[in-house]
């Protein structure tokens, strides 16, 4: 059973996936983006990181195997701890090469370092899309020299067309003034009929006698929280009523969150809006309450 399989196919769905007792992988949605020095376009993706501290099993990978194949969850847990203690050896002499997700080595103080792949698109809305390279353009500088016309020869001008000249520009000087005139004439009598009208709209009121009575809406729509804080799974709901009823008496505010496709009622802690918060509280149950505490994404349209 090849675990890199399944890791690859929940990368799709989920932004946490954890391989217990080894490290949780994790992706995070970037915007489109440009490479000037390359002329290249990217579309958005999932950049995919690696922490080696997310090592509880929170259920989803054993679950999602044991569904594929058709096994047990027990089972698919031990095929999980197998490829782990084989991965812990094979890492202190070589790197670990997870196809189209990335390459795990470790660094001289034995920390795994996390080099991500970049062959797979796993942002479901930009399946299909890949990157574009452009061409560079390069543009020709031209020199550009003005054309000088020729001047004609000038000749003596005849005196009768210097005096149709000059009668022509005072015709039209004259035209011109005459039409200057028009025009402010124009504008004086529009700018008086502008103000009267003015003086008429503010001086005037406007009285309703039975004006409609004020409708107040109160519109509210709850946004489902995503991230969950999961106590477990029952066959019956009458133990999940039992383990919401013990962890209310600890000062949890549990609540049945819903069934899951196995048909199993699930209890959770509490839910959150942000992925943080949701770590957070996840790392002070399993501290103080319980280690079998996990995280479950669930996102609503």
């Amino acid at each position: 059973m090849a675990i890199e399989t399944y890791i690859k196919d929940l990368l799709y769905r989920y932004d946490c996936v954890i391989v217990p007792e080894f490290g949780g992988f994790i992706t995070n949605k970037m915007s489109a983006r440009i490479d000037t020095d390359s002329h290249s376009f990217y579309p958005p993706n999932k950049q995919i990181s690696f922490n080696h501290h997310l090592i509880h099993n929170d259920g989803l990978l054993a679950n999602y195997i044991a569904s594929a194949e058709n096994v047990s969850f027990e089972h698919a847990n031990h095929k999980i701890l197998e490829t782990v203690s084989s991965w812990k050896q094979q890492i202190k002499k070589t790197a670990i090469q997870i196809q189209d997700v990335g390459v795990l080595n470790l660094s001289d103080n034995q920390h795994i370092v996390f080099e991500p792949s970049n062959n797979v698109n796993y942002l479901i809305s930009s399946f299909g899309l890949s990157s574009v390279d452009s061409l560079t353009i390069e543009r020709a500088t031209e020199k550009v020299i003005p054309l000088i016309p020729a001047q004609p020869e000038r000749k003596g001008v005849p005196a009768f067309a210097k005096y149709a000249a000059a009668i022509a520009i005072a015709a039209t000087l004259g035209y011109g003034s005459w039409t200057g005139y028009q025009n402010k004439q124009q504008e004086r009598e529009f700018a008086k009929q502008q103000d009267d009208l003015n003086k008429k709209i503010q001086s005037a009121t406007f009285v309703i006698d039975n004006p409609l009575p004020t409708i107040e809406l109160n519109v509210s729509k709850e946004i489902p929280k995503p991230y969950h804080v999961v106590a477990g799974a029952f066959q019956f709901r009458e133990n999940a009523q039992k383990k919401i009823d013990q962890l209310k008496s600890k000062g949890h505010d549990a609540y049945i969150l819903g069934k899951n496709k196995w048909g199993l009622t699930q209890v959770a802690y509490a839910s959150f809006y942000k992925k943080s918060d949701a770590f957070k509280s996840l790392a002070s149950i399993r501290k103080n309450d319980s280690k079998d505490a996990w995280l479950l994404v669930k996102k609503f349209n």
